[in-house]
């Protein structure tokens, strides 16, 4: 039997998919594990070797623009020792049983031949001959090995299982990656600080599992909160399965405010109108924020200090690197002195926040929807990547309209995220004006199979774009709680 995640992680599909064949009676699920026969049976043409949840989104990084490409690693030679050491262990466990549970047979198997021999009795003999056959078919048996099992032992030398409590989340860790790294991207929002075991702030309590310290740390625990079995998750990756106490955050509430000087790592220019800005934040003084969240950037020249506000395009799972879509406004000093070339790489760059509610609901399970206008893409990259890293999201929809000619900037994302994803629609508008972009919006949501009714919705435009967009959204009976929106 296997969980749902880590059968999801074995074939090579999302949590959502099982879920929805679980809902529909052709899975069979006890205590939310799957057998792995049903597993075989459902997925005869399935080849293991060329599975699995990371190869799922490959075409995604090798085909998606700017996308950063995170390279999957086998654990370091200790830590595979250390996972070989546990499996071993655990296989000797089965032995010890199976020889206990053999002896206990045989013993069987002599009484009742000598109760048989002191009082013959059919029923007796019949239970005898029951028992013999059984044992030379389970000895004899010639029956191939189990291949999702096998497979399934083979990725735990590889990675490791990790189930969060109290919030029933699950994710992987894998290679030589501490548990906070593989949190964070598996779209978790765990509590931590800097990321380099100095501010304590990621440490949790391990229930279950065992442990590998990969990185130093200068934060003491206390001897209380070892004995209790506390770590900081920063500094350690598993060893084996484990069971986690940690803190999340559910809203925008739960993140603290934050001023932190980063350098400029690049700019680039998407097209004529658009720059994508590549800030890069100090190795012990990470971001933490949630997808969709914006920050304020602040520039100081000779004179005075420039400020703009724009929405992070990156995924929290990479807090290092935050990546904006800042497009050409005279209007915005700090976007103008960008275009102008004033910005050099390894430039000091202020930024502040996060703020901003325009977030994932973590605890829903409908299907996304999201509707942008022009730059108002910015945030959903962040918002699709983080849906896609927690992997339990089904559908989702990207409607893009634009209001100027070539305005669908990173058209090959979204083209590589509908190519490599079943569950992925591309839908791109062009308009006169946001006026007629939320009329073109309004028309293609109606025309997508799912009823928006029945959806998350992500807004995101302009003044003339996000209010009408909502209000007919509200018109088609979409739930005002399930109607995010933000104005750019």
């Amino acid at each position: 039997m296997l969980t749902v995640s880590r059968a999801a992680h074995l074939i090579g599909v999302t949590r959502a998919s099982l879920q929805k064949m679980i809902s529909a009676g052709e899975l069979s699920s006890f205590d939310g594990m799957v057998s792995s026969e049903d597993l075989t049976r459902l997925f005869p043409d399935i080849r293991l070797e060329e599975s699995g949840a990371f190869e799922r989104i490959t075409k995604i990084r090798e085909e998606a623009f700017g996308r950063r490409v995170r390279e999957r690693i086998l654990p370091n030679q200790e830590i595979l020792a250390e996972r070989l050491a546990a499996q071993s262990e655990e296989l000797e466990d089965v032995r010890r049983h199976l020889a206990h549970y053999h002896d206990l047979i045989e013993a069987l198997r002599e009484r009742m031949a000598l109760a048989a021999n002191d009082s013959p009795q059919d029923a007796l003999a019949d239970l005898a001959s029951f028992l013999d056959q059984g044992l030379a078919s389970v000895l004899g048996s010639e029956e191939p090995a189990d291949a999702v099992a096998v497979m399934d032992e083979v990725l735990r030398v590889v990675s490791a299982h990790v189930t969060v409590k109290p919030s029933g989340r699950e994710f992987f860790v894998e290679g030589n990656e501490s548990v906070l790294k593989a949190a964070l991207r598996a779209g978790l929002a765990p509590s931590y600080g800097c990321g380099n075991g100095n501010c304590g702030l990621c440490k949790a309590r391990v229930v279950s599992g065992k442990l590998h310290q990969v990185q130093q740390s200068d934060y003491l625990l206390s001897a209380n909160e070892r004995a209790q079995g506390y770590a900081l998750l920063c500094s350690h990756t598993a060893v084996s399965d484990l069971v986690v106490e940690m803190l999340e955050a559910h809203s925008a509430a739960d993140i603290p405010q934050q001023e932190i000087v980063a350098r400029v790592k690049s700019a680039t220019p998407l097209d004529g109108e658009v720059m994508m800005l590549h800030l890069q934040t100090p190795r012990s003084n990470r971001l933490r924020f949630l997808a969709g969240q914006s920050l304020t950037l602040s520039v100081t020249g000779s004179t005075a200090t420039f400020r703009g506000d724009y929405a992070i395009a990156s995924c929290p799972c990479d807090d290092r690197n935050l990546l904006f879509h800042i497009r050409r406004d005279d209007g915005d000093e700090f976007a103008r002195r960008l275009f102008a070339g004033a910005l050099k790489a390894q430039d000091a760059v202020s930024i502040f926040g996060p703020w901003g509610d325009f977030i994932l609901d973590q605890d829903s399970r409908r299907p996304l929807l999201f509707i942008a206008c022009d730059t108002g893409f910015a945030p959903m990259p962040s918002l699709i990547d983080n849906a896609l890293a927690a992997d339990e999201i089904g559908t989702m929809t990207m409607v893009w309209a634009a209001t100027r000619p070539g305005g669908h900037y990173l058209a090959n994302q979204c083209r590589a995220w509908a190519d490599a994803l079943d569950d992925f629609r591309y839908v791109p508008l062009t308009a006169a004006d946001a006026a007629a972009a939320a009329t073109a919006a309004l028309q293609a949501v109606r025309q997508q199979p799912e009823d928006p009714a029945a959806c998350d919705v992500y807004v995101a435009g302009g003044p003339s774009f996000t209010p009408a967009v909502v209000d007919g959204l509200r018109a088609a009976g979409v739930p005002e709680a399930q109607i995010h929106s933000v104005i750019y």
